[in-house]
Protein backbone atom coordinates (compact mmCIF):
# COMPACT_ATOMS: atom_id res chain seq x y z
CA UNK A 1 0.00 0.00 0.00
CA UNK A 2 1.61 3.17 -1.07
CA UNK A 3 2.67 5.82 1.84
CA UNK A 4 0.45 8.87 1.76
CA UNK A 5 2.35 12.23 2.41
CA UNK A 6 0.89 15.43 3.02
CA UNK A 7 0.66 18.49 0.70
CA UNK A 8 3.49 20.34 0.72
CA UNK A 9 1.55 23.59 1.87
CA UNK A 10 1.16 21.18 5.17
CA UNK A 11 4.75 21.08 5.84
CA UNK A 12 6.31 24.75 8.02
CA UNK A 13 9.55 25.09 6.28
CA UNK A 14 8.27 24.57 2.81
CA UNK A 15 5.56 27.61 3.92
CA UNK A 16 7.89 29.61 4.74
CA UNK A 17 10.26 28.88 1.62
CA UNK A 18 6.75 29.31 -0.48
CA UNK A 19 6.11 32.83 1.64
CA UNK A 20 9.71 34.06 1.20
CA UNK A 21 10.00 33.36 -2.49
CA UNK A 22 6.59 34.84 -2.90
CA UNK A 23 7.59 38.05 -1.33
CA UNK A 24 11.41 38.03 -3.35
CA UNK A 25 10.20 37.76 -6.81
CA UNK A 26 7.02 40.59 -5.97
CA UNK A 27 10.07 42.76 -5.20
CA UNK A 28 12.68 41.83 -7.84
CA UNK A 29 10.24 41.84 -11.20
CA UNK A 30 8.60 45.55 -9.60
CA UNK A 31 12.43 47.00 -9.14
CA UNK A 32 13.34 45.25 -13.01
CA UNK A 33 10.71 46.70 -14.65
CA UNK A 34 11.07 50.09 -13.55
CA UNK A 35 14.71 49.77 -13.86
CA UNK A 36 13.66 49.08 -17.44
CA UNK A 37 11.15 51.69 -17.98
CA UNK A 38 13.52 54.34 -16.21
CA UNK A 39 16.55 53.38 -18.07
CA UNK A 40 14.37 53.38 -21.44
CA UNK A 41 12.62 56.81 -20.95
CA UNK A 42 16.04 58.48 -20.06
CA UNK A 43 17.16 57.42 -23.50
CA UNK A 44 14.26 58.62 -25.25
CA UNK A 45 13.51 61.58 -23.06
CA UNK A 46 17.51 62.84 -24.00
CA UNK A 47 16.72 62.74 -27.52
CA UNK A 48 17.94 59.16 -28.70
CA UNK A 49 15.67 57.30 -31.25
CA UNK A 50 13.25 53.75 -30.55
CA UNK A 51 16.80 51.75 -31.71
CA UNK A 52 19.37 53.62 -29.90
CA UNK A 53 16.71 53.58 -26.82
CA UNK A 54 16.58 49.61 -27.51
CA UNK A 55 20.20 49.22 -26.96
CA UNK A 56 20.12 50.69 -23.46
CA UNK A 57 17.68 48.31 -22.35
CA UNK A 58 20.19 45.42 -23.76
CA UNK A 59 23.25 46.94 -21.41
CA UNK A 60 20.77 46.90 -18.53
CA UNK A 61 20.21 42.90 -19.54
CA UNK A 62 24.23 43.39 -20.08
CA UNK A 63 24.66 44.08 -17.04
CA UNK A 64 22.97 41.45 -15.07
CA UNK A 65 24.19 38.49 -17.16
CA UNK A 66 27.73 39.12 -16.80
CA UNK A 67 28.33 38.34 -12.94
CA UNK A 68 26.18 34.99 -13.51
CA UNK A 69 28.37 33.93 -16.49
CA UNK A 70 31.48 34.94 -14.26
CA UNK A 71 30.43 33.35 -10.85
CA UNK A 72 27.73 30.74 -11.37
CA UNK A 73 30.83 27.91 -11.09
CA UNK A 74 31.14 29.47 -7.75
CA UNK A 75 27.71 29.85 -6.76
CA UNK A 76 26.89 25.88 -7.33
CA UNK A 77 29.73 24.83 -5.22
CA UNK A 78 28.72 27.56 -2.57
CA UNK A 79 25.61 25.84 -2.44
CA UNK A 80 26.72 22.66 -2.12
CA UNK A 81 29.25 23.05 0.53
CA UNK A 82 27.15 25.83 3.00
CA UNK A 83 24.07 26.27 4.46
CA UNK A 84 21.68 26.94 1.52
CA UNK A 85 19.11 28.77 3.87
CA UNK A 86 21.83 31.16 5.05
CA UNK A 87 23.16 32.25 1.50
CA UNK A 88 20.24 33.02 0.21
CA UNK A 89 18.95 34.92 3.24
CA UNK A 90 22.56 36.85 2.60
CA UNK A 91 21.73 37.23 -0.83
CA UNK A 92 18.31 38.47 -0.35
CA UNK A 93 19.96 41.35 1.84
CA UNK A 94 22.24 42.44 -1.23
CA UNK A 95 18.86 42.93 -2.88
CA UNK A 96 17.13 44.68 -0.11
CA UNK A 97 20.52 47.16 -0.06
CA UNK A 98 19.98 47.68 -4.22
CA UNK A 99 16.00 48.78 -3.58
CA UNK A 100 16.82 50.68 -1.11
CA UNK A 101 19.46 53.01 -3.26
CA UNK A 102 16.96 53.40 -5.82
CA UNK A 103 14.61 54.31 -3.33
CA UNK A 104 16.63 57.35 -2.12
CA UNK A 105 17.84 58.38 -5.28
CA UNK A 106 14.61 57.95 -6.93
CA UNK A 107 13.03 60.18 -4.51
CA UNK A 108 16.00 62.73 -4.49
CA UNK A 109 15.95 62.79 -8.32
CA UNK A 110 19.77 62.41 -8.31
CA UNK A 111 19.29 58.51 -10.30
CA UNK A 112 20.80 58.04 -13.49
CA UNK A 113 21.91 55.48 -15.88
CA UNK A 114 25.15 54.77 -13.88
CA UNK A 115 23.51 54.00 -10.83
CA UNK A 116 20.69 52.03 -12.77
CA UNK A 117 23.59 49.96 -14.36
CA UNK A 118 25.41 49.46 -11.50
CA UNK A 119 22.43 48.20 -9.44
CA UNK A 120 21.63 45.65 -12.27
CA UNK A 121 25.05 44.28 -11.77
CA UNK A 122 24.73 43.78 -7.82
CA UNK A 123 21.24 42.07 -8.81
CA UNK A 124 23.18 40.35 -11.46
CA UNK A 125 25.64 38.94 -8.58
CA UNK A 126 23.37 38.21 -5.97
CA UNK A 127 20.70 36.33 -8.15
CA UNK A 128 23.79 34.27 -8.79
CA UNK A 129 23.92 33.00 -5.51
CA UNK A 130 20.76 33.03 -4.20
CA UNK A 131 19.37 30.73 -6.97
CA UNK A 132 20.94 27.41 -7.11
CA UNK A 133 21.10 27.89 -2.90
CA UNK A 134 17.19 28.16 -3.07
CA UNK A 135 16.67 25.73 -6.28
CA UNK A 136 18.69 23.50 -4.40
CA UNK A 137 17.43 23.85 -0.96
CA UNK A 138 13.32 23.27 -2.14
CA UNK A 139 14.23 19.32 -2.68
CA UNK A 140 15.72 18.96 0.91
CA UNK A 141 12.08 20.62 2.14
CA UNK A 142 9.31 18.16 1.17
CA UNK A 143 9.69 13.76 0.65
CA UNK A 144 10.56 12.96 -2.89
CA UNK A 145 7.13 11.92 -4.06
CA UNK A 146 5.29 15.13 -3.44
CA UNK A 147 8.10 16.96 -5.20
CA UNK A 148 7.00 17.66 -8.48
CA UNK A 149 3.94 19.08 -6.45
CA UNK A 150 6.10 21.02 -4.64
CA UNK A 151 7.73 22.55 -7.83
CA UNK A 152 4.56 23.16 -9.13
CA UNK A 153 3.99 25.62 -5.77
CA UNK A 154 7.23 27.18 -5.68
CA UNK A 155 6.16 28.09 -9.50
CA UNK A 156 3.04 29.59 -8.71
CA UNK A 157 4.92 31.64 -5.96
CA UNK A 158 7.09 32.79 -8.82
CA UNK A 159 4.73 33.56 -10.95
CA UNK A 160 2.43 34.89 -9.16
CA UNK A 161 5.02 37.89 -8.50
CA UNK A 162 5.89 37.74 -12.21
CA UNK A 163 2.16 38.83 -12.67
CA UNK A 164 1.72 40.98 -9.42
CA UNK A 165 5.12 42.44 -9.24
CA UNK A 166 5.03 44.70 -12.52
CA UNK A 167 1.63 45.57 -11.84
CA UNK A 168 2.52 47.03 -8.02
CA UNK A 169 5.77 48.33 -9.94
CA UNK A 170 3.79 50.47 -12.75
CA UNK A 171 0.85 51.75 -10.26
CA UNK A 172 3.08 52.28 -7.42
CA UNK A 173 5.13 54.67 -9.92
CA UNK A 174 2.36 56.43 -11.19
CA UNK A 175 1.92 57.52 -7.55
CA UNK A 176 5.25 58.02 -7.20
CA UNK A 177 8.59 57.13 -9.03
CA UNK A 178 10.27 56.00 -5.66
CA UNK A 179 7.57 54.30 -4.19
CA UNK A 180 8.30 50.83 -5.99
CA UNK A 181 11.47 50.82 -4.56
CA UNK A 182 10.01 51.38 -1.00
CA UNK A 183 7.91 48.63 -1.27
CA UNK A 184 10.49 46.53 -2.52
CA UNK A 185 12.66 46.88 0.18
CA UNK A 186 9.78 45.81 2.62
CA UNK A 187 9.20 43.22 0.76
CA UNK A 188 12.55 41.90 0.80
CA UNK A 189 12.83 42.42 4.51
CA UNK A 190 10.03 39.83 4.32
CA UNK A 191 12.03 37.53 2.22
CA UNK A 192 15.21 37.46 5.36
CA UNK A 193 12.33 36.84 8.29
CA UNK A 194 10.48 33.78 6.52
CA UNK A 195 13.44 32.13 5.16
CA UNK A 196 14.93 32.81 9.18
CA UNK A 197 11.81 30.39 9.75
CA UNK A 198 12.72 27.44 8.00
CA UNK A 199 14.67 24.95 10.43
CA UNK A 200 17.21 23.03 9.73
CA UNK A 201 17.83 20.41 6.84
CA UNK A 202 19.87 17.85 5.33
CA UNK A 203 23.06 19.20 3.92
CA UNK A 204 24.15 16.86 1.68
CA UNK A 205 28.06 15.92 2.80
CA UNK A 206 31.02 16.64 0.40
CA UNK A 207 34.07 14.67 -0.68
CA UNK A 208 37.39 15.92 1.38
CA UNK A 209 39.45 14.70 -1.16
CA UNK A 210 38.57 16.54 -4.14
CA UNK A 211 39.52 20.63 -4.38
CA UNK A 212 37.15 23.01 -4.82
CA UNK A 213 37.79 23.41 -8.75
CA UNK A 214 37.76 19.70 -8.63
CA UNK A 215 34.21 19.42 -7.29
CA UNK A 216 33.30 22.31 -9.85
CA UNK A 217 34.40 20.25 -12.57
CA UNK A 218 32.25 17.40 -11.12
CA UNK A 219 29.51 19.27 -11.20
CA UNK A 220 30.19 20.49 -14.97
CA UNK A 221 30.83 16.68 -16.14
CA UNK A 222 27.83 15.11 -14.78
CA UNK A 223 25.68 17.50 -16.32
CA UNK A 224 27.25 16.81 -19.61
CA UNK A 225 26.71 12.89 -18.78
CA UNK A 226 23.69 13.17 -18.24
CA UNK A 227 22.16 13.67 -21.73
CA UNK A 228 18.11 14.09 -19.92
CA UNK A 229 19.56 17.32 -17.62
CA UNK A 230 21.91 18.74 -20.75
CA UNK A 231 19.30 18.08 -23.11
CA UNK A 232 16.60 20.07 -20.88
CA UNK A 233 18.91 23.10 -19.82
CA UNK A 234 20.10 23.86 -22.96
CA UNK A 235 16.94 23.69 -24.40
CA UNK A 236 15.49 25.95 -22.72
CA UNK A 237 18.65 28.50 -22.76
CA UNK A 238 18.42 27.96 -26.43
CA UNK A 239 14.79 28.43 -27.16
CA UNK A 240 14.34 31.66 -24.78
CA UNK A 241 17.70 33.07 -25.48
CA UNK A 242 16.26 33.29 -28.96
CA UNK A 243 12.41 34.31 -28.17
CA UNK A 244 12.59 37.06 -25.74
CA UNK A 245 10.79 39.96 -25.61
CA UNK A 246 10.17 40.90 -22.31
CA UNK A 247 13.44 43.37 -22.53
CA UNK A 248 11.38 44.90 -25.00
CA UNK A 249 7.93 45.66 -23.81
CA UNK A 250 8.95 49.44 -22.58
CA UNK A 251 9.69 49.75 -26.98
CA UNK A 252 5.94 48.26 -27.28
CA UNK A 253 4.28 50.19 -24.54
CA UNK A 254 5.53 53.17 -25.34
CA UNK A 255 6.08 53.03 -29.65
CA UNK A 256 4.04 49.90 -30.73
CA UNK A 257 0.91 49.75 -28.77
CA UNK A 258 1.24 53.19 -27.64
CA UNK A 259 -0.47 52.42 -24.31
CA UNK A 260 1.44 53.98 -21.75
CA UNK A 261 2.79 53.24 -18.10
CA UNK A 262 -0.48 50.98 -18.14
CA UNK A 263 -0.04 49.42 -20.55
CA UNK A 264 3.66 48.33 -19.70
CA UNK A 265 2.30 46.63 -16.53
CA UNK A 266 -0.24 44.61 -18.22
CA UNK A 267 2.17 43.19 -20.78
CA UNK A 268 4.76 42.60 -18.47
CA UNK A 269 1.56 40.67 -16.47
CA UNK A 270 0.13 38.84 -19.14
CA UNK A 271 2.53 35.90 -19.03
CA UNK A 272 2.34 35.34 -15.35
CA UNK A 273 -0.97 34.99 -15.24
CA UNK A 274 -0.75 32.22 -17.86
CA UNK A 275 1.80 30.96 -16.02
CA UNK A 276 -0.16 30.93 -12.69
CA UNK A 277 -3.03 29.35 -14.40
CA UNK A 278 -1.03 26.84 -15.53
CA UNK A 279 1.51 25.65 -12.27
CA UNK A 280 -2.21 26.67 -10.54
CA UNK A 281 -3.49 23.40 -12.38
CA UNK A 282 -0.14 21.07 -12.08
CA UNK A 283 -0.45 21.70 -8.35
CA UNK A 284 -3.53 20.22 -8.31
CA UNK A 285 -3.25 17.80 -10.99
CA UNK A 286 0.06 16.91 -12.06
CA UNK A 287 1.07 15.54 -15.28
CA UNK A 288 2.91 11.69 -15.08
CA UNK A 289 2.89 10.89 -18.55
CA UNK A 290 4.70 11.58 -21.76
CA UNK A 291 6.17 14.23 -20.08
CA UNK A 292 8.86 14.18 -22.90
CA UNK A 293 7.00 15.12 -25.44
CA UNK A 294 4.49 17.48 -23.87
CA UNK A 295 7.76 19.46 -23.10
CA UNK A 296 8.95 19.85 -26.63
CA UNK A 297 5.28 20.69 -28.20
CA UNK A 298 5.06 23.62 -25.29
CA UNK A 299 8.21 24.74 -26.64
CA UNK A 300 6.90 25.38 -29.97
CA UNK A 301 3.32 26.59 -28.84
CA UNK A 302 5.62 29.59 -27.50
CA UNK A 303 7.63 29.99 -30.44
CA UNK A 304 4.49 30.49 -32.68
CA UNK A 305 3.15 32.79 -29.86
CA UNK A 306 5.94 35.29 -29.91
CA UNK A 307 5.33 35.19 -33.50
CA UNK A 308 2.21 36.44 -33.62
CA UNK A 309 3.01 38.83 -30.60
CA UNK A 310 5.92 40.44 -32.20
CA UNK A 311 3.37 41.38 -35.33
CA UNK A 312 0.05 42.69 -33.38
CA UNK A 313 -0.88 46.13 -33.64
CA UNK A 314 -3.63 45.01 -31.15
CA UNK A 315 -3.49 45.23 -27.24
CA UNK A 316 -5.94 42.42 -26.79
CA UNK A 317 -4.11 40.45 -29.15
CA UNK A 318 -0.76 41.29 -27.51
CA UNK A 319 -1.97 40.45 -24.20
CA UNK A 320 -3.50 36.76 -25.40
CA UNK A 321 -0.62 36.14 -27.06
CA UNK A 322 1.90 36.85 -23.75
CA UNK A 323 -0.78 34.62 -21.86
CA UNK A 324 0.02 31.60 -23.74
CA UNK A 325 3.77 32.54 -23.73
CA UNK A 326 3.26 32.46 -20.44
CA UNK A 327 1.08 29.40 -19.89
CA UNK A 328 3.49 27.36 -22.70
CA UNK A 329 6.91 28.44 -20.72
CA UNK A 330 5.82 27.34 -17.36
CA UNK A 331 4.78 24.06 -18.81
CA UNK A 332 7.93 23.31 -19.82
CA UNK A 333 9.60 24.99 -16.62
CA UNK A 334 7.11 22.42 -14.45
CA UNK A 335 8.51 19.63 -16.48
CA UNK A 336 11.92 20.53 -17.09
CA UNK A 337 12.49 21.64 -12.87
CA UNK A 338 11.29 18.01 -12.47
CA UNK A 339 13.14 16.46 -14.56
CA UNK A 340 16.92 18.00 -13.36
CA UNK A 341 16.04 17.61 -9.83
CA UNK A 342 14.90 14.23 -10.04
CA UNK A 343 17.39 13.35 -12.20
CA UNK A 344 20.24 14.84 -10.31
CA UNK A 345 21.94 13.18 -6.90
CA UNK A 346 21.57 15.80 -3.71
CA UNK A 347 24.77 15.69 -3.04
CA UNK A 348 25.33 17.66 -6.28
CA UNK A 349 22.52 19.66 -6.60
CA UNK A 350 23.71 22.88 -5.96
CA UNK A 351 26.15 22.66 -8.85
CA UNK A 352 23.70 21.53 -11.41
CA UNK A 353 21.65 24.01 -10.72
CA UNK A 354 24.32 26.69 -10.68
CA UNK A 355 24.44 25.45 -14.42
CA UNK A 356 20.64 25.84 -15.10
CA UNK A 357 20.66 28.98 -13.60
CA UNK A 358 23.57 30.22 -15.81
CA UNK A 359 21.18 28.92 -19.02
CA UNK A 360 18.53 30.73 -17.52
CA UNK A 361 19.92 33.81 -17.13
CA UNK A 362 21.66 33.26 -20.48
CA UNK A 363 18.35 33.11 -21.72
CA UNK A 364 16.87 35.94 -20.01
CA UNK A 365 18.89 38.69 -19.39
CA UNK A 366 21.16 37.53 -22.09
CA UNK A 367 18.51 37.35 -24.06
CA UNK A 368 17.63 40.59 -23.26
CA UNK A 369 21.04 41.43 -24.34
CA UNK A 370 20.24 39.60 -27.42
CA UNK A 371 16.80 40.86 -27.89
CA UNK A 372 17.79 44.80 -27.37
CA UNK A 373 20.71 44.21 -29.49
CA UNK A 374 19.10 42.67 -32.57
CA UNK A 375 16.48 45.68 -32.16
CA UNK A 376 19.11 48.09 -32.54
CA UNK A 377 19.73 46.54 -35.73
CA UNK A 378 16.22 45.41 -37.24
CA UNK A 379 13.60 47.37 -35.25
CA UNK A 380 11.21 45.46 -32.37
CA UNK A 381 9.36 43.72 -34.67
CA UNK A 382 11.21 41.96 -36.20
CA UNK A 383 13.52 40.94 -33.80
CA UNK A 384 10.60 39.38 -31.69
CA UNK A 385 9.52 37.37 -34.77
CA UNK A 386 12.68 36.31 -35.54
CA UNK A 387 12.96 35.14 -32.05
CA UNK A 388 10.06 32.77 -31.66
CA UNK A 389 10.84 31.40 -35.44
CA UNK A 390 14.31 30.56 -33.79
CA UNK A 391 12.79 28.83 -30.73
CA UNK A 392 10.57 26.48 -33.45
CA UNK A 393 13.51 25.70 -34.96
CA UNK A 394 15.36 25.25 -31.45
CA UNK A 395 13.27 22.41 -30.58
CA UNK A 396 13.24 20.35 -34.38
CA UNK A 397 16.89 20.28 -34.08
CA UNK A 398 16.82 19.36 -30.04
CA UNK A 399 14.47 16.49 -30.70
CA UNK A 400 17.27 15.56 -33.11
CA UNK A 401 20.08 15.90 -31.39
CA UNK A 402 19.08 14.22 -27.10
CA UNK A 403 16.49 11.93 -28.42
CA UNK A 404 15.86 10.93 -24.58
CA UNK A 405 13.83 14.15 -24.72
CA UNK A 406 10.85 12.94 -26.95
CA UNK A 407 11.30 9.18 -25.61
CA UNK A 408 10.83 10.28 -21.58
CA UNK A 409 7.86 9.35 -20.14
CA UNK A 410 7.61 9.73 -16.33
CA UNK A 411 9.79 11.98 -13.98
CA UNK A 412 11.19 8.43 -12.14
CA UNK A 413 14.81 8.98 -11.57
CA UNK A 414 16.94 6.00 -12.89
CA UNK A 415 18.74 3.83 -10.73
CA UNK A 416 22.41 5.61 -10.47
CA UNK A 417 20.85 8.41 -8.68
CA UNK A 418 18.84 6.71 -6.58
CA UNK A 419 21.93 4.92 -5.27
CA UNK A 420 23.89 8.02 -5.21
CA UNK A 421 20.87 9.63 -2.88
CA UNK A 422 21.12 6.65 -0.42
CA UNK A 423 24.87 6.99 0.16
CA UNK A 424 25.06 10.60 0.03
CA UNK A 425 22.28 10.05 3.54
CA UNK A 426 24.66 7.21 4.70
CA UNK A 427 27.77 9.15 5.18
CA UNK A 428 25.59 12.24 6.29
CA UNK A 429 23.88 9.79 8.97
Amino acid sequence: MPIAHPHPLRIDNFRYYFVGRLAMTLAQYAMLLIIGWQTYNMARDGGLGVAEASGQLALIGLFQFLPLFVLTPFSGLAADRFDRRRLGQAMVAVQLMCAAILAVTTWAGTVDTIILFGVAGFLGIARCFSGPALSALAPNLVPKPILPTAIALSSIAWQSGTIAGPAIGGLLYGLSPALPYAVATGLLAVTIIAFSLIGKVPQPAMRKDVRPIGQIVDGLGYVVRNKMVLGTITLDLFAVFLAGATALFPVFARDVLDSGEIGLAMLAAAPGVGALLTAAWFSWRPIDNNVGPKMLWSVVAFGIATIIFGLSKSMPLSLAMLFIIGAADMFSVYIRQSLIQLHTPDDKRGRVSSVSQLTISASNEGGDFFSGSLAFLVGPVAAVVAGGVGAIVTVALWSRLFPVLRTTKTFDPPEDVLEADLKSNTMEA
